[in-house]
């Protein structure tokens, strides 16, 4: 894949790498942690059309935005075309482009009609984008999966009426329903998705590594590529991926990247949310960032004891100046021997 701006509907984006909707995940700090890192999309976490039009607190808490996180993605789930075109039209002036989850697996939102449980009537997915293309100017895109199950794989003609009442691209994870996140991404169905579509196809699932980018690119000759779980702790993927793309050295983060990364994530959750929300959210990124380093186990089996927030930041110094002072002495062999 060359390493190159890309269109989607009216949108230019600075390169082909963007960051999925992750509901209890991509919130405002998430976000700006990942775009600052070389996302050219970021995305909201999913939101319901029907919390949004009843103007429901937290629902429009997940709206929050900053500048610098621009260009801004928005993603609405619902099954009720009317619902959805009502929501579409509410954020019209926030979303710089509106996706419509009809992949999600989750069976809270299957058995509302919703994500990927529209994969079973193809004919309400034309009825839910005609109705929210005639309210919402900007770009439009949907993210599905395969199909309901494996017996019922039928992307191909999802996205053809998808495409033909008005959507600007599509993002396929190439997994059924009921794979839910299990055996491996069928990437080669992004590559036939493609050969069928004159519009951007964005491809997702199990990119967990730069090198995984550039392959499943490979593979499916995708427009871009959306990581989700791959980016959990690893912001990085997005550079490291971008480097690759542009046939560059990829750069390994040291332990001290890491806590300078995890540094400003955990500012950014403070300022965002406060201290007990952003103890409580934090341990699952503090975790992440620290996999693979010496003691990580022991690293999130304390986290989860700490309870002030003054604590969880020394604790989290000593750690990971703990591993960088090894790292050190590992390299200088005769210099810890002249200490000791």
């Amino acid at each position: 894949m060359q390493f190159m701006s890309f269109k989607i509907g009216s949108l230019q984006l600075d390169n082909p790498l963007i960051l999925a909707p992750m509901a209890g995940i991509t919130n405002l700090p998430y976000r700006r942690t990942m775009k600052s890192f070389g996302a050219a999309l970021v995305f909201t976490e999913m939101i319901s059309a029907n919390g949004l039009i009843r103007d429901g607190r937290k629902t429009l808490e997940l709206l929050e935005s900053r500048p610098e996180e621009k260009p801004l993605g928005v993603q609405l789930f619902g099954d009720d075309p009317h619902v959805l075109a009502t929501g579409a039209a509410l954020i019209a002036e926030r979303a710089d482009l509106l996706d419509i989850n009809m992949g999600c697996p989750v069976k809270k939102v299957v058995r509302s009609g919703a994500g990927s449980a529209l994969l079973q009537n193809p004919a309400q997915v034309g009825r839910i984008i005609d109705a929210v293309r005639a309210v919402f100017p900007g770009p439009l895109t949907i993210k599905i999966r395969s199909g309901w199950d494996q017996t019922t794989i039928n992307y191909l003609e999802v996205a053809r009426i998808a495409r033909a009442a008005g959507i600007d691209a599509i993002c396929l994870h190439p997994r059924s329903r009921s794979q839910g996140f299990g055996g491996t991404a069928a990437w080669q169905q992004i590559g036939e998705l493609k050969a069928h579509l004159d519009i951007p196809v964005i491809g997702s699932g199990d990119l967990f590594t730069a090198e995984d980018v550039v392959n499943m690119q490979r593979i499916s000759g995708c427009d871009a590529v959306m990581i989700a779980r791959g980016g959990y702790g690893n912001p990085w993927i997005f550079r490291q991926a971008a480097a690759l793309l542009q046939n560059k050295a990829l750069v390994t983060p040291s332990a001290a990247d890491r806590w300078q990364t995890a540094q400003q994530h955990l500012q950014w959750h403070l300022e965002q949310f406060g201290e007990h929300k952003a103890l409580l959210e934090m341990r699952k990124h503090l975790s992440w960032y620290v996999r693979g380093l010496p003691g990580a186990s022991q690293f999130r089996s304390q986290l989860q004891k700490l309870t002030v927030w003054s604590e969880l930041l020394q604790y989290c110094e000593h750690f990971f100046c703990g591993q960088t002072t090894a790292t050190q002495n590992q390299a200088e062999p005769g210099k810890e021997r002249q200490n000791a």
